[in-house]
């Protein structure tokens, strides 16, 4: 009997072959939205507090901390969930 020694792809077997999950890659959007949630979390209690104590300065009664903190906040928690790592997006 004669012994063959195996051929080395027989050995080897290649990365499709495997059940080898690929790391799902994080998205650039929930790191944005994290920062804008971030920001907004900041800019909303400065704001609150803006409303009963004015900065002077001019158009303080726009209240534009208050707004865009409320803005930043709500932006940044939706991109938060709509991308967060493992939602399937």
């Amino acid at each position: 009997m004669e012994e063959t020694t195996p051929h080395i792809h027989d050995v080897h077997t290649s990365l499709a072959d495997r059940d080898v999950k690929p790391r799902e890659a994080l998205s650039l959007w929930f790191f944005v939205g994290a920062l804008c949630l971030m920001y907004g979390l900041v800019l909303l209690p400065v704001g609150i507090y803006e409303l009963s104590h004015p900065p002077a300065v001019v158009l303080a009664n726009l209240h534009a901390s208050f707004w865009w903190g409320l803005l930043l906040t709500l932006f940044g928690a939706f991109y938060v969930i709509r991308f967060r790592p493992g939602s399937g997006r």
